[in-house]
């Protein structure tokens, strides 16, 4: 019987210090889902962490692409800030060379500018893009494996 009674004042207690149900708690960690392979090449995961709704005007997406998996050109009605989080990526914006980016970069792609992103031929990344939440993203040209490959190529030398 004592033994019950310190089960349940235990259990009680849990329940009574437990995290609030009315918080929206999501986790970085989480996978998220699989994209569906419309805009990009290869395999992508996303996780939308924070949605842009009423007073949040931005939303926060983790991204992860799997090596050898690039999205298209596209661009956006507001900056976007990427976070590289793990791995390496290249991105590129129209009119300018490719570059390599990896874990700890940071860049902002200002609005209207077109650019692409995506991992390296080598190496899976994963990154954090914030960006405003007026319209959605603005699909301009498909970006070719041959692309792809020559921008891997010369980025290698």
């Amino acid at each position: 019987m004592k033994t019950l009674i310190i089960a349940f004042l235990v259990i009680t207690s849990a329940y009574t210090f437990a995290q609030n149900s009315e918080y929206t708690v999501s986790s970085y960690q989480d996978e998220g889902f699989k994209a569906p392979n419309t805009h990009y090449i290869g395999e992508a995961w996303l996780n939308r962490l924070l949605e842009a709704d009423g007073d949040l005007n931005y939303n926060i997406t983790k991204a992860t692409f799997k090596a050898n998996s690039t999205l298209d050109w596209h661009k956006h009605s507001s900056p976007q800030v990427l976070i590289y989080v793990e791995g390496e990526g290249y991105y590129q914006e129209r009119g300018k060379d490719p570059i390599i980016l990896k874990a700890g970069d940071v860049i902002m792609c200002e609005k209207d500018t077109e650019h692409w992103h995506a991992s390296t031929k080598e190496s899976n990344v994963t990154y954090l893009a914030i960006y405003g939440g007026e319209q959605p993203t603005i699909w301009t040209e498909v970006l070719s494996q041959e692309y792809y490959d020559q921008v891997a190529e010369k980025l290698k030398n």
